[in-house]
């Protein structure tokens, strides 16, 4: 098996599980970062008096700028490569940890997440770009599962490290240490990553491709628009999965600290089983489109009914063995979604594809928090924020199921 990967890839290409490697590490430390505050915020919001509401503003203030920043950032990776702007990425967010720890209110932490979400931003652009650069076709449905499952390992780490971290130090050291995580990683990433010699199977170096080019694409904006349902999806989950085992399904801060994390177990497995599916489908002849589009469609659709079904779970087990199915069904559409984003690109735009679909993930990761902390202020209930998120991911695999049709012309 190890064998027939490496041929594919490429000869002379080692240094493919390497870069492989560094990018699937830097998305960890970028996950836990991220949802850091979700474990911490029941702690935050008694300390420093917040509401639902408060709470949901703060934890979408991190997706205001990452969002933003998707499209830029795209098109400078696709510029300058991958090496150095990650490197200064993973420092800006880093720093942007360390601040959280510091703030003493409200103002405070909506502006140190507003720089970890800027920061943060390069990361799964540069993920995607490194795969093109790295591994043949055959493989880059794998490959992508394979870093993209960094989205669910780290948030599986994140409870039980940040808990842990939580009650040894106070919640302000667990973003002191995770912050100097984030630097040790940054210098690995420019100490040890390099831009491959040459491209897998003879592809040649392409121009980046105009961005008149790419937004007049319907494809594109159907993949971004369809990645709202998703985003939306997983940043219910990211951000209020903590709060909701605590408030709804009355666990202590411990129980939540090991409950949280089973359900991103099975995201990391769903990932993996995603990027595989992709390349399994395009082997048995399915072209590479729509290869990508089926585990999306499903995964997305089969996630939402999970989700719709943890409203009527009679208990914290059942509630958490949902979410974990959900999850599991939703990552294994991610990772076809990243891996889509690197099938529909033309090779000069890769990145820049990739930022502008996750851009769509942003706005509904975006309105996921806010949405959920005023709705769950209103009604006392996760029920309403649950259907919703479930609508919203049924949502997102309509649009990919109609819209996303053929690949972007080069």
């Amino acid at each position: 098996m190890g064998a027939d990967v490496s041929e594919r890839i490429g000869p002379g290409r080692r240094g493919a599980g390497l870069a492989l490697g560094l990018v699937l590490v830097a998305g960890l430390v970028n996950y836990v970062d991220r949802v850091t505050l979700s474990v911490a915020g029941p702690v935050i919001a008694a300390e420093l008096r917040l509401r639902p509401s408060q709470m949901g503003l703060l934890f979408s203030a991190f997706l205001w700028t990452y969002g933003l920043a998707q499209a830029p950032v795209g098109a400078i990776i696709d510029r300058v490569g991958p090496r150095r702007l990650l490197g200064v990425a993973l420092t800006l967010w880093s720093a942007a940890q360390g601040a959280t720890g510091l703030a003493v209110g409200l103002p405070q932490l909506i502006a140190a997440r507003l720089f970890l979400g800027l920061g943060e931003a390069p990361q799964w652009p540069t993920g995607a770009k490194v795969v093109r650069a790295w591994f043949a076709p055959q493989v880059r449905g794998l490959a992508t599962g394979v870093f993209n499952s960094a989205s669910t390992l780290g948030p599986a780490i994140a409870p039980p490290l940040v808990t842990a971290l939580m009650l040894a130090f106070g919640w302000r050291g667990a973003f002191f240490a995770t912050a100097l995580a984030g630097l040790g990683v940054a210098l690995l990433w420019i100490g040890l990553y390099r831009e491959p010699a040459a491209l897998p199977d003879g592809e040649e170096l392409a121009p980046r491709t105009p961005w008149r080019r790419l937004f007049a694409a319907p494809t594109l904006w159907a993949m971004a628009l369809g990645n709202v349902g998703s985003g939306y999806m997983n940043w219910f989950y990211a951000a209020w999965l903590p709060g909701y085992l605590e408030t709804a399904r009355h666990l202590t801060v411990p129980q939540t600290g090991w409950g949280a994390s089973i359900p991103y177990v099975f995201g990391v497995i769903g990932s993996l089983a995603g990027g595989l599916a992709c390349d399994r489908l395009a082997a048995a002849g399915l072209s590479e489109m729509l290869s990508r589009k089926l585990p999306i469609v499903a995964g997305l659709a089969i996630g939402a009914a999970f989700t719709g079904l943890t409203i009527l779970a009679p208990n914290s087990a059942s509630a958490i063995a949902a979410i974990s199915a959900a999850l599991f069904f939703s990552n294994l559409a991610g990772a076809a979604i990243w891996a889509m984003a690197i099938t529909a690109a033309p090779p000069g735009g890769v990145a820049s594809v990739g930022a502008v679909q996750n851009f769509g993930g942003f706005l509904g990761g975006a309105l996921a928090p806010i949405v959920t902390g005023f709705s769950v202020e209103a009604t006392h209930s996760f029920a309403a924020a649950l259907a919703t998120t479930a609508a919203a991911a049924l949502g997102g695999a309509l649009v990919y199921l109609v819209g996303v049709r053929k690949p972007i012309a080069p």
